[in-house]
Order: structure tokens, then sequence, then C-alpha cells
């Protein structure tokens, strides 16, 4: 069976779906809406897109669709999914990150999907990368001992004549940008996953653009004495490792993220050496995809329920209220 999939928004992130449905047999884009027509056009003829919409109902009435995935900016992911969930015509929706701007709107969000039976989850590509779940294979096989701390970094590197608002949306409040919102989310789902809990206390400082956060330094704690210290920056320059420390040993990686198409590894330190584990380049946007339709496919659950979620976002949350306050949050 092929999954007829819907495109919500023809940005930028809109293309990476888009190559990823182009290198599957198991789904296809049929139709993409946008409420900018020549942005709706331009996507029909790079992926040769049989129906374009500047309406999203016309397009869920029309369509038959199984997959919408939403790639808008972040302000608006909340109440697309609401509208979409809300017309019970698709299966499910894959919504990119982070999958909201506030913990309450993704409660809303949440519970709107789980109302009208729609599967729902966001699109952290990482998760389906063969490194990372190699990464919790090894965790949870004990290999390096209790967990005792979590170290990563996500920045991009960006000039100063770059960091403008007026140029991207990253650097746009309006537009739900900052550091966060677009780099921090992935720290902080890792950091999650990682210690397979939600933090108890969030500390964080950061430093401000023009509109948003531009660099942020945060420290979680964990239940059983679990820690992290996370590095997201679009003026550092670029690094993107993790590290994960038990009290017998530590894995790492310098290409946690944005790795497309590259080959990776992974780093086993102990008391008897370093092993090494390479992994082949992978499109982990089509990973993403094909998990998606293992769901549909099976009824299995997604590697990222949406309560997930939710926990991301209480997190990111607490964040901006610690810089707020120059003051550690209790989340407990």
């Amino acid at each position: 069976m092929s999954y007829r999939i819907g495109i919500v928004g023809a940005g930028g992130i809109s293309r990476a779906h888009g190559r990823a449905a182009a290198q599957s047999e198991r789904a296809e884009i049929v139709a993409v809406c946008d409420v900018l027509p020549e942005a709706v056009e331009r996507y029909r003829g790079e992926f040769d897109v049989r129906k374009g919409y500047t309406d999203l109902d016309l397009m869920l009435d029309n369509e038959n669709l199984d997959i919408a995935i939403i790639c808008t900016w972040g302000r608006f992911h909340a109440s697309l999914s609401n509208q979409i969930a809300k017309s019970q015509k698709v299966r499910a929706i894959l919504c990119e990150k982070p999958i909201t701007q506030t913990a309450a709107e993704c409660r809303e969000m949440v519970a709107c999907a789980k109302a009208n039976n729609i599967l729902l989850a966001e699109a952290f590509k990482f998760r389906h990368h063969p490194l990372h779940l190699k990464t919790k294979e090894i965790l949870d096989s004990g290999k390096i001992g209790t967990l005792g701390n979590i170290r990563s970094t996500f920045c991009t590197g960006v000039s100063d004549d770059r960091r403008k608002p007026e140029l991207n949306w990253r650097f746009n409040k309006e537009k739900g940008g900052g550091a966060v919102y677009d780099l921090g989310c992935y720290n902080t789902h890792h950091a999650r996953f990682i210690a397979n809990a939600d933090p108890i206390r969030v500390y964080a400082t950061g430093e401000f653009g023009r509109e948003v956060d531009e660099t942020i330094i945060a420290i979680y704690e964990f239940p059983n004495q679990v820690t992290a210290q996370l590095t997201f920056s679009f003026k550092m320059a670029s690094s993107q490792y993790f590290e994960i420390s038990g009290i017998d040993g530590m894995l790492r990686t310098e290409r946690a993220w944005n790795n497309e198409n590259q080959p990776t590894t992974l780093e086993v330190h102990t008391r008897d050496g370093i092993e090494t584990h390479e992994f082949e380049p992978v499109f982990q946007f089509l990973n993403q995809l094909h998990h998606l339709c293992d769901c549909l496919d099976t009824g299995q659950p997604h590697r990222i329920p949406p309560e997930n979620s939710i926990g991301n976002m209480k997190t990111m949350d607490a964040i901006y209220e610690s810089i707020r306050t120059q003051q550690p949050v209790d989340l407990s």
C-alpha cells in the first residue's frame, strides 16, 4: 500500500520530506498546501505533485489523505494540527519540531488528536537514525554502567550579518524563532530520551539577539542523580556532539543531529579501551517516514508518543522561565 501524503507549508523543511517520499515506494505526496500560490507551484514543479492548494480544508476534503505533514513556521503548528485532526480526513499527522511553542498548546494539540483518533507524532528525525538506536541499545545493556551525565551541543555558527529577523524565521520572534525552539529542542529531547525521564529541575542562562535567544546554556537535573549540560547556539562555532557518561564508560559521537547522507561513528569508551561503531550514510527523513508507515501498517506505537512531546515543551518552557527569573525552575 502506498500512503497518500499532503504537505502543509511549502517552505524549506518541506523539501526534505519531499525527497524522502520521492525515495520511498511506501508513500507519495499527492497534494501540497501553502498560503502563497507561488510556493505551491514551485513545490509542485520540484516534486511532481499533482494537486496544489491555498485552502487547507479544500485539500483535506478533496484528496483522501492518509498522512498530513506540517512544515510551517512553529507558531502555526498547533492551530493547523487541530484543524486537520478535527476534519478526521487523515490517519496520521507528522508535525515538524518543535511541535508547538508552549506545553499548554501541546496539551491541547495532543488532546485534539486523541479525541479524533489521529496518530500524532513530532518529527525528530534523529530518533530514527541507526546511530541513536544503537546508542540506546548499548546504554540499556549496561555496558557503561549506571548513567550519570549527558552532555551535548547544537551550534550552527551563523555569521552576524545573517542573524537578522528579516532574513530567516530562526531569528524572528513572531515566526517562532530562537535557539531553544530551533536547536535546543533536539538536545532537550535527546537528554530526556537517554535519561528515560523528564527533568525535575532546570537552570538556564543565555544571550539574546535583536528578537530571539541566540545562545543558551542549560542544566537539567533528572531523577536518580542524572544531570545534563546542554549548549545550543546560532553564534558559536559549529558543533553537534553528544557524550553520555556512566560509571563504567562513555558513549560519544561528533555528528549527532544534522548528518544527512554522511557516515557517522559512535565511540564506546570503557576501561578495556575504545570500541567504534561505524554507520553508513542514511537519509533520516526517509527512516522517519518509513517508521510512520510501519505504525500505520501494524498499529504499533510511534517511537515518539505525543505525551513525550508535552514533556519536551514543558522543559523548554522552563528554560525561558529560568532565564527570566535567573533562578532554577522546579518541575517535580
